[in-house]
């Protein structure tokens, strides 16, 4: 139990900063934050196409507060930490990131508020989430509530995709391998050497682990919306949706019968089940509009998987012990290293160049340099912020 010296200190501490960062944003939004107008003439169609991305914005919803939320209780003494600061990181982010990326498109000194701009919003919370899973068990409520407002800033100022004209649909550059990379960055300075054998409560029970997989399976089940909410409706949305599918689907085969190779006489490990089976959703996520047929969307979820896996089994405790970047959760090995396989697949698909959008031509160099940016500002970013 906490002494009740730190226990005042952190009452007193969290709920001033809460209270502060509340009335900010709602001062903020009093003076920016305005409802999208649509003309007589654009009435029907365009809020027609507006209100028709509401079903993608719930998909992506769940998987901000369900999917994330539980996919980090694996820890057996973390489960209300990991369920209850994912809510409160979640709704901070929202509010936030409204703000941050309505500050890029303002018209006329307003931010005018649209599903897809809530849709956004979710987005730049997901960076946060995923850094998240790199700190999880290491921070206090007031650290993780001071580093969401910070990593949405460099999150916001670093949506390079659209200043190098690469496409990202699904983000796997600017949100997986910035999120990872800014959380293992984070995670690097705030280095205790204590825990260089690890800690008692680093690991998971039977019951944590069926806790996780709620987590587990309802981003599966949601992730062809997150790679498709904000793509172009029609060829580019259908391609995006159908991709993804098959990508993760390819992906969790693989993750189980590579779990199954490199593990003590065969068994799964609930650590690949609950990790592994994504990675092919956020790999595929840079090109998922891209006419990569279906055989490639499944190629690119089996080598992610693979690499996930790897990344598990092999390079988490080189992490910890070489470089001292323990990543509690894994975000490693989901988000940064299928992030990179995305951005990757994405310059190889600029090099054959596969199907796209005529308006929307895609190069080898601009994909390359929206990666390399987008890791630089990251790392560089969750040093300051850690």
């Amino acid at each position: 139990m906490p002494s009740s010296g730190f226990s005042t200190n952190m009452r007193f501490k969290f709920s001033l900063l809460a209270i502060v960062l509340e009335a900010i944003l709602i001062a903020l939004f009093g003076i920016f934050v305005r409802y999208k107008e649509f003309s007589t003439y654009q009435l029907h169609e365009e809020q027609t196409l507006h209100l028709e991305l509401y079903p993608f914005f719930q998909d992506v919803h769940v998987m901000i507060f369900v999917g994330f939320g539980f996919l980090m209780t694996f820890l057996k003494k973390y489960g209300f930490t990991s369920v209850g600061i994912n809510m409160l990181i979640a709704a901070l982010g929202i509010q936030w990131g409204t703000l941050m990326q309505g500050f890029w498109h303002m018209k006329e000194g307003e931010i005018q508020i649209t599903v897809k701009s809530m849709i956004n919003a979710d987005f730049s919370t997901a960076t946060v989430l995923i850094s998240f899973g790199a700190l999880l068990g290491k921070t206090s409520p007031v650290q993780m509530m001071i580093l969401t407002i910070m990593e949405i800033i460099f999150f916001s100022s670093s949506a390079l995709k659209y200043y190098f004209s690469a496409t990202d649909i699904g983000a796997s550059m600017t949100i997986h391998a910035f999120g990872a990379y800014f959380g293992l960055a984070a995670a690097r300075v705030l280095y205790r050497p204590g825990l260089k054998k690890g800690h008692e409560n680093e690991g998971s029970s039977y019951h944590s682990d069926k806790f996780a997989m709620i987590g587990t399976i309802f981003l599966w089940l949601f992730w062809p919306s997150f790679n498709s909410a904000i793509a172009v409706p029609g060829d580019p949305q259908y391609r995006a949706i159908v991709n993804t599918y098959f990508s993760l689907a390819a992906c969790t085969v693989a993750a189980f019968a590579f779990s199954s190779f490199i593990e003590h006489r065969g068994k799964f490990d609930m650590v690949h089940i609950q990790n592994a089976t994504l990675a092919g959703g956020v790999a595929v996520g840079s090109c998922a509009d891209l006419g990569i047929k279906t055989f490639g969307a499944m190629l690119i979820g089996f080598v992610a998987a693979i690499i996930s896996g790897i990344g598990f089994k092999f390079l988490t405790p080189l992490l910890a012990s070489y470089l001292k970047i323990q990543d509690t959760c894994g975000v490693h090995n989901l988000h940064g290293l299928p992030g990179i396989l995305g951005g990757i697949a994405s310059i190889i698909a600029a090099a054959i160049q596969v199907e796209h959008l005529p308006s929307h031509p895609i190069s080898v160099g601009m994909q390359a340099a929206a990666l390399g940016c987008t890791l630089g500002i990251a790392l560089i970013g969750g040093a300051f912020a850690g």
